[in-house]
């Protein structure tokens, strides 16, 4: 019924994010069970489980806001488990968390310079301009302070934000959670951009059907740790894993 999940050891070269053998969790309480994930360059990859099985505590772990108890979280092969959030924005990994997270009372655009990373310009180099390309609202809304968007243009922005940090990984949690239809059509149209750009991206959502054609693997996650690994046509054609993981 499952496929083999990503298993420990040395990442490949084109590895990216290898994560190993995580335990972490909150305060006293464990919430990871020997997590294993890997991101490949270039790669969309999806986080999948009911809620409270350890996703969102994943990317907590990856991202510095919560302590690695055991096993390691590597990046471009040196470790990084237990470093500052900072030092991880900064080595590459963006992060648009759940909740948006924006600054209400800055405009637009001071948002999006906020997190902006000075980098030499190139190709790969994120800009207002190249922001607003790809969220032409954000352009509209330019002026206008980020308490006056509506959620969708909030999660815009916070995805902009994230770009601005000129990431090599971007993560996603619960991106299009309690849009309208429309907004999250705009929401999969720019991540599916920003996979075909060669962006590497690491999403946590509950929208299977978009998830499955954006991603080329997915992760099921149940108590801490991955029970299914697999691309997206081993998903499709196997029903009984879905209905066991991750029916509501």
């Amino acid at each position: 019924m499952t496929a083999p999940t990503a298993p420990p050891g040395e990442p490949a070269d084109d590895c990216l994010l290898a994560v190993d053998n995580l335990v972490s969790g909150y305060g006293a309480s464990q919430v990871l069970n020997r997590m294993n994930l890997r991101v490949r360059r270039g790669e969309c990859v999806s986080l999948l489980g009911r809620n409270g099985m350890g996703k969102s505590t994943t990317i907590k772990a990856i991202m510095g806001l919560l302590p690695a108890w055991h096993g390691s979280i590597r990046w471009r092969r040196p470790e990084i488990e237990n470093r500052p959030p900072h030092r991880v924005a900064k080595a590459g990994i963006g992060l648009v968390p759940e909740g948006r997270q924006i600054f209400p009372n800055l405009s637009v655009r001071e948002n999006l310079v906020a997190t902006a990373v000075a980098r030499q310009a190139g190709a790969g180099t994120w800009t207002l301009e190249r922001v607003y390309g790809l969220f032409p609202r954000l352009r509209e809304r330019a002026g206008n302070f980020g308490n006056q968007l509506s959620g969708g243009e909030q999660q815009m922005l916070a995805i902009g934000r994230a770009l601005m940090t000129n990431p090599t990984l971007l993560i996603l949690d619960e991106a299009t959670e309690g849009l309208s239809p429309l907004i999250r059509q705009e929401i999969w149209a720019a991540l599916e951009k920003l996979r075909d750009d060669g962006v590497s991206i690491l999403v946590i959502d509950r929208n299977i059907r978009p998830i499955l054609g954006l991603c080329d693997c997915h992760f099921i996650v149940a108590k801490g740790q991955v029970v299914w690994s697999g691309d997206s046509e081993a998903l499709r054609s196997s029903p009984e894993v879905r209905d066991m993981y991750l029916s509501a």
